[in-house]
C-alpha cells in the first residue's frame, strides 16, 4: 500500500486486522467487531470520554486525570476505585506496561505471573493485551468514571483493539508523539503506518454510531520543548486522525514553567488545531484540550513538590484547558502510592476551584500567542510543501531535513540540532535552532532573548546554559541561573 496520508482502503483494512489480532493469541476475542459496537453501545453517558470532555468544554470547566496502572486485575481496580472515591478525579487511566509498549507479551506474562507469586507489582503498568478483552472489561465495569488507555507504544494497533473492544473510550498516542521522544531505531513511516491503522479503527467505530476519543501525546520528551515543535506535532497527528475518520481529539502541551508562555500556548493550541482542521475540510472534528503538569524532573521534598503541581494547575485553570495530567509528590522517587495520587488530584482540584471563575488576558500572553502560531505555521507550512499537499510524506520529509526536531529526542530519525533554553523571564527560546525554518524576525528574535539572560547573568551564552536549565526545577528553580 502506498504511503500518504488518505484513508486506508476498507479492504486493505481488514486484511491488516488479520495480522493485527494474530499477534497475541488474545486477538481472537477482538475478532467480532460487531460484538465491539454493541459493549460500546451499553456504556452509560457518563462513562464515554468525548462526552464528558465536549461538556466541560461548554461549560468553561477543567477537568482532573492521573495517571495509574498496576499488573493484576483486582490490584489495578482497587487502585482506580481508591482514586475514584478519594481524590475528587473526573477521568481515569489505565497506564499501560512497559513490556507490552514494546509488544514482548511473553515477558509481560511472565511480569503477570510473578506478580502473583511475590505478591508485589513486577511490572510497571497494566498488561492490558495479556489480559485481553475479558480482563479489561472487568475494569471497566468496576468504575463508574470514562477509562482512557495511556502508553507509549509505536505499535499499538492490538492494544487499540482490545482497548476498544473492552470499552475504553479514549486512546493516547500518535505515530510521531510515541516514536521519536521514546525509541531510536524505528522509522517513521512505519509509525505513522501503525498509528493510521489506529485512527482507521476509531474512525470504523464512529460510523458505527460509538464516539472515541484519541489523543495525541503533547509533551514528547518533557524536556526544554518550544511550544511551536509540540504544537506541530499535535497538528500534524490531529490532521492524520482526522484523515482516517476520527472525530474527536484533545490536543496536549507540556508545561514549560513561564506562566505567560504557558497560558499562552495552551490558547493558541486550541485555536491553531481548530483552524488547521478547518482548512484542510473538517470541520465536524471537536476539540479539546490537555495541559500535561511538568514532565521533567521534580524536587525530592514533597512540599516543593506539591509547589510545581500547584504551579501547573494555575497554568491549566487560567488556560481553560479542558483538563490536566496530575502529577504527585512522589514524582522524584518513583511510582507513586495511590494515597499520594490521590494527593496531587485533591491538591490540582482545590486550585482549580479557586480559579474556575478567573480568566487571564494580558498584552504580554497575546503577543506570545501570536509568536507561537507564526512559529508553528513557519514549520506546518514547510511540512505540507515538503510532502506536496500530503502532510504524511511530509512529516517524514520534514524529519530527514531537520525542519522538525525535537530536542534532546533518542530517536535516530531525528535531527539532533536544535538546542532550547530559557530566557530571562523563563520562557522556552532557541538556542540554537538547527534547521528549523522560522523567519529572520523570529529567529532575531530568540538570539535577543538568550542574549538578555546572558548580560542579565554575566556570563557568555553556552551549551552550560542549556545544562543548567534542563536540572533547575529539580534543584528548585525555574531558571538555572550561576551561583
Amino acid at each position: 500500500m502506498e504511503f500518504k496520508d488518505a484513508l486506508i482502503p476498507t479492504d486493505d483494512f481488514y486484511k491488516m486486522r488479520s495480522e493485527v489480532l494474530g499477534q497475541w493469541e488474545t486477538g481472537q476475542a477482538a475478532k467480532n467487531l460487531e460484538e465491539g459496537f454493541y459493549y460500546q453501545s451499553t456504556l452509560p453517558e457518563s462513562k464515554r470520554f468525548s462526552n464528558v470532555l465536549d461538556l466541560a468544554k461548554a461549560q468553561h470547566k477543567t477537568l482532573i486525570q492521573p495517571r495509574a496502572g498496576v499488573p493484576l486485575i483486582d490490584e489495578h481496580i482497587r487502585l482506580l476505585a481508591y482514586l475514584q472515591d478519594h481524590s475528587e478525579v473526573d477521568l481515569l487511566p489505565t497506564t499501560i506496561d512497559s513490556y507490552t509498549r514494546q509488544n514482548r507479551y511473553e515477558k509481560a506474562q511472565v511480569g503477570i505471573e510473578e506478580s502473583i507469586k511475590t505478591g508485589m507489582p513486577m511490572l510497571n503498568g497494566f498488561p492490558a493485551v495479556n489480559h485481553g478483552v475479558h480482563g479489561c472489561r472487568q475494569v471497566v465495569e468496576a468504575v463508574d468514571l470514562p477509562l482512557q488507555v495511556r502508553h507509549g507504544t509505536p505499535d499499538a494497533r492490538l492494544l487499540a483493539e482490545i482497548s476498544y473492544m473492552s470499552g475504553f473510550t479514549s486512546y493516547e498516542g500518535g505515530g510521531i508523539s510515541y516514536n521519536i521522544p521514546y525509541v531510536k531505531n524505528i522509522d517513521l513511516e512505519t509509525t505513522i503506518r501503525n498509528w493510521q491503522y489506529v485512527d482507521r479503527l476509531t474512525g470504523i467505530y464512529g460510523e458505527a454510531g460509538i464516539a472515541l476519543n484519541r489523543e495525541p501525546f503533547g509533551p514528547l520528551t518533557g524536556t526544554l520543548v518550544p511550544p511551536c515543535i509540540s504544537h506541530s506535532v499535535a497538528i500534524i497527528e490531529s490532521l492524520l486522525a482526522a484523515r482516517q475518520g476520527v472525530k474527536h481529539i484533545t490536543v496536549g502541551y507540556g508545561q514549560c514553567g513561564n506562566l505567560v508562555q504557558d497560558i499562552a500556548a495552551l490558547r493558541s493550541l486550541d485555536s491553531l488545531t481548530n483552524a488547521y482542521l478547518r482548512e484542510h475540510g473538517f470541520e465536524d472534528v471537536a476539540v479539546t484540550t490537555v495541559l500535561h503538569q511538568w514532565m521533567g524532573g521534580f524536587p525530592a521534598d514533597d512540599a516543593q513538590a506539591f509547589s510545581v503541581i500547584a504551579l501547573g494547575s494555575a497554568i491549566g485553570a487560567l488556560a481553560k484547558a479542558t483538563k490536566i495530567i496530575v502529577k504527585t509528590p512522589h514524582e522524584a522517587l518513583g511510582i507513586p502510592t495511590m494515597e499520594a495520587n490521590a494527593q496531587g488530584l485533591r491538591a490540582t482540584k482545590q486550585m482549580i476551584s479557586m480559579l474556575e471563575d478567573q480568566f487571564l488576558k494580558t498584552e504580554a500572553i497575546e503577543a506570545e500567542a501570536g509568536i507561537i502560531a507564526a512559529e508553528t505555521r513557519c514549520i506546518l507550512d514547510a511540512c505540507f510543501w515538503l510532502g506536496e499537499g500530503d502532510f504524511a510524506v511530509g512529516t517524514v520529509r520534514a524529519f530527514e531535513s531537520g525542519v522538525i526536531d525535537i530536542p534532546f529526542a533518542p530517536s535516530r530519525y531525528n535531527a539532533g540540532k536544535v538546542l532550547t533554553a530559557r530566557d530571562n523571564d523563563g520562557a522556552i527560546r532557541f538556542f540554537k535552532h538547527g534547521d528549523i525554518p522560522l523567519s529572520d524576525d523570529l529567529l532575531a528574535f530568540h538570539q535577543d532573548k538568550i542574549q538578555e539572560r546572558a548580560r542579565s547573568e554575566g556570563r557568555l551564552a553556552t551549551f552550560q546554559m542549556v545544562i543548567d536549565d534542563v536540572y533547575a526545577i529539580s534543584k528548585g528553580r525555574l531558571v538555572g541561573r550561576p551561583k
